[in-house]
Parts: structure tokens; sequence; C-alpha cells
């Protein structure tokens, strides 16, 4: 059974989290995106900067998390999925600030998601190509990173999930990690043979596939059960904007700018039995905050569409 989810960025907060969680269950969701990665903003570490929130102990990090596990739970909302702090790697960065992000933003991270309960945790792969000269440097990199969390991942049955990101060159957008699907089932496919378990998946970014031009339903259909979480959004094909689908055309017929057919064909030939989870996050702040609630209602019920679409057609095959 397909079920539907969401960010819980720009709806549940620290003061009232069990407020956020019951928003988002009366909107139609059963499932949840855990915003892990808002205590360690990009923008921050982009300009070098550190908070010391992933300093704190493990014992800590529970305690500060709890009233967000106990809201969730009161709501019935499932959080199946959550996102590490990225970068995780930054060049030019100092050896200081690259270790904290590896030892210890990193496997805090990991234990967070198993305080939770949640299988899933997805990473963004090292942009690293242009500085270190190929792509097989830049995954070389990547694959030490995700080496040092696959022990910790077996132990604790989470699924480190790798995302197809893009990169910017010269303000142009182009291919980053990950987007080559077939080099990343062979790698996916390496690493757990090495370690004996699903300690690595995919996540599928439909925002970040439109921006470069992926073929949507060969990506999913080459994944296949390696396909683990979604994050499913829309742009004009030119920013990550992250926008409600069906948002944006290629012209006035309104023909889509995304290919929704080809999402909905690959998930159906998978057999997808997951999470359609949406990360959609800054559309909620676009809108006047009084809207919030039939926003959310909203993007439930796309989510409700894509469903009906392939489990029925699965159920047809």
């Amino acid at each position: 059974m397909i079920e539907i989810g969401v960010q819980t960025k720009n709806v549940v907060n620290d003061d009232y989290p069990e407020e956020g969680f019951a928003m988002l269950r009366r909107a139609g969701f059963t499932y949840a995106d855990f915003n892990l990665n808002g205590y360690l903003l990009n923008e921050s570490l982009y300009r070098f900067e550190l908070n010391d929130f992933y300093g704190q102990s493990i014992s800590e990090l529970e305690r500060f998390f709890a009233p967000h596990k106990q809201g969730a739970m009161a709501a019935g909302i499932v959080i199946n999925q959550m996102h590490m702090p990225y970068p995780s790697y930054i060049p030019n960065a100092t050896a200081e600030i690259n270790n904290y992000l590896m030892h210890t933003v990193a496997p805090k991270s990991m234990e967070v998601c198993a305080f939770f309960g949640c299988p899933y945790i997805v990473v963004h792969g090292f942009k690293l190509a242009r500085n270190l000269g190929s792509e097989a440097a830049e995954w070389e990199q990547t694959e030490t990173f995700l080496e040092s969390l696959a022990p910790m991942a077996k132990e604790l049955k989470i699924t480190i999930c790798m995302e197809n990101i893009y990169t910017n060159i010269g303000n142009h957008i182009i291919e980053g990690p990950c987007c080559d699907v077939r080099k990343a089932v062979a790698r996916i496919d390496q690493i757990n043979e090495k370690y004996g378990a699903e300690v690595l998946g995919f996540c599928f970014d439909t925002g970040h596939a439109n921006l470069i031009g992926i073929d949507f339903e060969d990506f999913i259909t080459t994944l296949g059960s390696r396909l683990k979480v979604l994050h499913i959004h829309d742009n004009d094909g030119i920013g990550d904007l992250h926008q409600i689908p069906f948002t944006f055309t290629r012209s006035r017929e309104n023909a889509s700018s995304t290919d929704w057919d080809g999402f909905i064909r690959g998930l159906r030939k998978i057999q997808f039995d997951g999470v359609l989870s949406f990360e959609t996050a800054p559309v909620l702040s676009a809108f006047p905050k009084i809207m919030k609630q039939d926003v959310l209602s909203f993007i439930a019920q796309i989510g409700n569409y894509f469903a009906g679409e392939i489990q029925e057609n699965i159920l047809i095959q």
C-alpha cells in the first residue's frame, strides 16, 4: 500500500511539535520526512560557519528530540526518512570543519535517525569532480565517507540513501553526483554485498532530475528495488524551486515541464510500494500562513492521485 508523506520543515517547530504533526495528519499525510538538516544549515556551512548542535551528547540530542518523537506518535505520523545535514564535505574548508562533519555530524545524525526508529537517511554525494579532475575521484571520496558509516548503518538497520543532485558551473546547472543511474546501481550493489546488508539505497529527486533532463522512467526502472525514498517536487527546468507538482508548463498548451507520466510509469513498473514523499517546504512560505492547512491538503491530494495511478495500473498488469 503506497502512503503519502511530506517534509516537516515549515510545519513542525521545536516549541510545539505536536501541533505541526497534527496539522500534517489533518491534511491527509501518514508519513513524514523529518527536517534533521535544519539544525545545521547549508548556507552557514558554505560560509564555513558551524554551530555546536551536533556537539551535544547522544542523550542530550535524544532529550531534545523526544517531544518531536512523541508528537509524531500522538498524531499517527511515521517518520520514515531524514536528511543528513549537507554538504558533508566542503572544498576549501579547513580540516577541522570537514572532520567535524564526517566524524561528529554524520554519526550523530545516524543515532538520531535510530532514536526515531527511522529506516532511511538521505545523504548528498561530494561535489568534487572539478576539484579532483574526474567523477571517479569524486566517487572515491564519497565512498570513503559512506563506508565510514556503513558498519553503523548495518548495526542500526538504517539504509543510507544517495540522492541524484546537480551542480552549478558558471551559472549553468549540470549533472552532479549520482546522476548516472547505472554507475549508482553498481556501486550500491557492491557496497551492500560487501557488508551483507542493505546499508545503501537511493533517493530519487524529481526536481533535480528535471533540471538536468534525466529520463524518469528509465532511471527509476533501472534502480528497481534499490529505490527506497522519493523527493517529489516541481520546477521550471531552470531553478531548483521545490514547488507543487504540475505547477510549471512548457507552453500555453499546458504540457508539464516535468515528466510526471514517466514518473508514474517507472514506479508502476517496479511495483513501488513505499512512500510518495513531497519535498515542497518552500511552497508553504509562499502562501499566506492562514492557507497552510489547505495547501498541505492539496499536496496530499496530488499524492493520492499519484498513488491511485501507480496502484491501479499495477493491478491491471
